[in-house]
């Protein structure tokens, strides 16, 4: 796969409470990532980026919200959304580079 390909599928990673949890308990991360992006290339883009080994990639498309203000009626853009588990033994830490 193309490597410029890859450092664009992976757009940020998404820490909140239930991510911190999920990934405490079953070695899994959450990431926010490209609407186009296969589970393929997500997971080589993981593996590329953290130099951990994937076990598994699920990929959820979250719809945008509906938004009003005042008399304009808007719409937040869909995104996608992706679990990815690592194999026993590997690990992220997002906290190490700050």
């Amino acid at each position: 796969m193309n490597n410029e390909r890859l450092m664009k599928v992976l757009l940020s990673p998404l820490v909140s409470e239930k991510s911190s949890v999920i990934a405490d308990a079953n070695q899994q991360y959450t990431f926010r990532v490209a609407t186009d992006a296969t589970k393929r290339e997500i997971a080589k883009a993981v593996e590329k980026l953290f130099e951990v080994q994937v076990e598994s990639v699920k990929v959820i498309n979250v719809k945008g919200k509906q938004k009003r203000f005042g008399n304009i009626q808007g719409k937040r853009p869909d995104w996608k959304k992706a679990y990815v588990r690592l194999k026993p033994g590997s690990e992220i830490d997002f906290a190490a580079g700050a």
